[in-house]
């Protein structure tokens, strides 16, 4: 008998479906629907859909950096005075940039243990609530926070029916599509996209 094969971790993020929002009557911003699927012990869970504005990674981008002096993290696009929101190709650069960003960041084992990373990519507090939540000034905690939003959200069903199969075929050698480095399932991802747009925020 040939020993089990032992699954390879991947972490598979995704930077899309760019919004206009209205701020106020006079202002709009862009947000961006951030999509992961992972089967990495690092993560709470293991899929999740928030959207965030490029303000956001700007701020997690320098907590990160604070928190890791010695590291030096990859760019986010540069932010222009030139920048349209009604021009699909500056968005479009930006979001490319983006999904680099979070691209590179999540290759590195130390950042990847900072809690406001995994508060900005798994939940939809803003970073006032991160930066209490990983202070400890409030009542929930990391973990807490993470599977309230998962609960409320209720986006994945498919991931119980994962979790389900993994456990019945606990015995088997078989692998889940969804195991390659860097792939995602398209089923998982068609049903975050689906069900984000309902959810208009």
């Amino acid at each position: 008998m040939t020993p089990k094969h032992e699954k390879q971790e991947f972490v598979t993020v995704l930077v899309r479906d760019p919004r206009t929002q209205k701020e106020d009557s006079w202002h709009s911003y862009i947000d961006y629907e951030i999509f992961i699927h992972t089967n990495s012990m690092c993560f709470t869970r293991k899929t999740s859909c928030v959207r965030r504005r490029f303000r956001e990674f700007v701020w997690l981008r320098q907590r990160l950096q604070s928190n890791a002096v010695l590291i030096q993290l990859p760019e986010l696009p540069s932010k222009t005075p030139f920048f349209n929101v009604n021009n699909p190709h500056h968005v479009d650069h930006r979001r490319q940039g983006l999904q680099e960003f979070l691209e590179k960041i999540l290759q590195n084992a130390l950042l990847l243990s900072d809690s406001r990373l995994h508060l900005f990519l798994q939940t939809q507090l803003s970073p006032e609530d991160m930066e209490a939540c990983v202070s400890g000034q409030t009542k929930y905690s990391v973990a807490d926070a993470i599977h309230k939003f998962a609960s409320l959200n209720r986006r994945f069903p498919i991931e119980d029916e994962e979790r389900k199969k993994e456990k019945n075929n606990a015995d088997s050698d078989s692998e889940s599509s969804s195991s390659g480095l860097g792939h995602s399932d398209d089923s998982i991802s068609r049903g975050c996209k689906a069900s984000s747009a309902s959810e208009e925020s």
